[in-house]
This record gives structure tokens, C-alpha cells and sequence, in this order.
């Protein structure tokens, strides 16, 4: 004979065996005793309203909110994940050094959000614009041109004969 929870008092009730009905007011009965126990009492959030209930559906907000809590990248839906993309986007070009690996990183977006459009596997719509690759380029080089200036830092001024510290050579002064 096995002894188990369900032995123990207090413990969880077998309920295998018995009906839908019977196995309800089973449940029913070891939550109002849990209740009673103040087995339920300061619960997190307990009190609090509900997050994320602003009025809109979305069937996808447990995948939002675990990607957003977890800090998951390239995880989700197309949807998702491409307008993440798309906001990181201009950091991720601006630490490119040469057009052409800027060129090549805009068309696999966009040649992505195209595809992500085309597919109907579910999930939010894919709403995330393509990137226009001259103006993105242009921009590019642009803010490239900004980051050096700000960068550039004044040369220094040739020294004068007189100014020059003497140099030993080989433990020898001129």
C-alpha cells in the first residue's frame, strides 16, 4: 500500500475515478480550504490591477511580454522580431565601415520584411516599412561624417628645436 499526498490529511484529494461534477466540487472545496488556511494570502500583484489590460485585444501578448521580460532577440514572430530590427537598425549600419557591407545589410532587411509580408503563418501583421537603400546610405554616411568631426580632435602643433626633449642614444646625450 502506497502512502502519498493524497494520504496525508490535508493533502491533495485522489479524484481519479470520479465524474466531472464530483471532481469540480473537489477542487472547489481544496481551494476554499487553501483560502481559509491563508495559503492564498500576499500573493505578488495581489490587489493590483492586471498589466497590460489597456482595452486592446491581442492574442499575442504572452509572446510580447515573455520576449520583453526575457530580453529575447531574434525569437517571436516575424512581425516581432522585424520591428525590433528596424529600430536597431541605424546603430547596427553605423557601425559599419564601408558602404557596400551597409548596402548588403539593407537589402537582407528588406529582402526579410518582404518574405515575412509574403508568408501567412500567423501572428501579428507584418507592418515594419522596407529601407529605401540610397537615402539609407546617404544618411549613413552622413551621420559617418558627424561622428568623425566631433571625433577630430586638433593636431598638434610641430615642435620647435628648442622645445624637443634630447634623446639619448644608447645612453649617449647629443
Amino acid at each position: 500500500m502506497s502512502h502519498d499526498a493524497r494520504d496525508q490529511p490535508g493533502g491533495p484529494p485522489d479524484i481519479r475515478g470520479h465524474s466531472e461534477l464530483e471532481r469540480s466540487a473537489i477542487i472547489e472545496t481544496s481551494i476554499q480550504q487553501a483560502i481559509r488556511r491563508g495559503e492564498f494570502d500576499d500573493l505578488p500583484g495581489s490587489g493590483k490591477p492586471l498589466e497590460g489590460l489597456d482595452g486592446k485585444s491581442d492574442p499575442d501578448w504572452w509572446i510580447r511580454r515573455k520576449i520583453e521580460n526575457e530580453n529575447l532577440t531574434g525569437l517571436g514572430p516575424p512581425a516581432l522580431s522585424l520591428r525590433v530590427e528596424n529600430a536597431e537598425l541605424d546603430d547596427r549600419l553605423d557601425g559599419m565601415s564601408r558602404a557596400e557591407d551597409v548596402r548588403e545589410a539593407l537589402e537582407d532587411f528588406n529582402r526579410r520584411v518582404v518574405s515575412a509580408r509574403r508568408q501567412l503563418q500567423g501572428g501579428p501583421p507584418v507592418v515594419t516599412p522596407t529601407r529605401e537603400v540610397a537615402t539609407e546610405i546617404a544618411a549613413w554616411r552622413t551621420r559617418r561624417a558627424e561622428r568623425q568631426a566631433a571625433a577630430k580632435v586638433e593636431p598638434p602643433q610641430p615642435e620647435t628645436p628648442a622645445e624637443r626633449p634630447r634623446r639619448r642614444w644608447f645612453g649617449l646625450r647629443r
